[in-house]
């Protein structure tokens, strides 16, 4: 089965951006011993300061379904939502380089 991956665009309440990227950087720390979680990484923008990117890469895509269905996913998920305005998210599928 094919590895995915994921660019995932949040776009947080103004001001909300840092308190939205400690959830996310939480939930990096957690994804740390999922061993089909490949890459989890939260990157912000110095240009768009409501904005925050997750780049991710996992062994396929079954093993993503099943992170969202983990109840610390879930919980991770609803304290996110409060913060959150619009979420976009393009799936890509990894063929090499480094780091792959």
């Amino acid at each position: 089965m094919s590895k995915l991956g994921l660019y995932v665009k949040f776009t947080a309440k103004p001001g909300k951006r840092d308190d939205l990227a400690k959830i996310l950087l939480d939930a990096a720390a957690s994804a740390q011993s999922v061993k089909d979680c490949e890459l989890y990484i939260v990157n912000v923008s110095d240009t768009e300061p409501d904005t925050i990117w997750v780049t991710e890469v996992w062994s396929n895509p079954d093993a993503h379904e099943a992170s969202l269905a983990q109840e610390e996913t879930k919980a991770s998920v609803q304290l996110a939502m409060p913060l959150i305005v619009g979420v976009e998210s393009t799936k890509v599928k990894p063929i090499g380089g480094k780091g792959i």
